[in-house]
């Protein structure tokens, strides 16, 4: 059986030297590593939070457009119940649709710029996320 405290074995004081900068290096390539990883985290985080911050403002929108849209669409029944011949019918249908037409160009204009800030701000986030730094 060999004895394994044998007080004539010393480890070189080169070796313990390379041994404690291999270990200081090997800690220092931790905490960068650490470091990146929290940050990333953090970006992570960020264009998260974006993105949730644009889906609500999507949501909001979408339901104020279709309370909007219920509005119009239940005035429109009223006029139509109330139209006292052919002609006024018509002419209601009409207004109706060119109202709706807009109304519909520009909630989708809206939304479609919402989307496009949305889409902006998640790919900046990743961008930011890859930078080196």
């Amino acid at each position: 059986m060999a004895n394994t405290k044998n007080p004539g074995f010393q480890i070189p004081e080169q070796m313990r030297a390379f041994a404690e900068a291999n270990v200081e290096k090997a800690r220092e390539a931790f905490d960068e590593f650490m470091a990146t990883a929290q940050k990333a985290t953090a970006s992570m985080e960020e264009s998260t939070s974006s993105m949730q911050g644009s889906a609500m403002e999507m949501k909001k929108k979408a339901m104020g457009y279709a309370e909007e849209n219920m509005t119009t669409a239940f005035e429109f029944a009223q006029k139509m119940a109330h139209a006292k011949d052919p002609q006024e019918i018509l002419q209601i249908q009409a207004d109706f649709l060119r109202t709706q037409m807009s109304a519909l160009g520009e909630q989708t204009r809206a939304l479609g710029e919402t989307a496009t800030k949305a889409a902006s701000d998640v790919a900046m986030s990743a961008s930011d996320m890859m930078k080196p730094k």
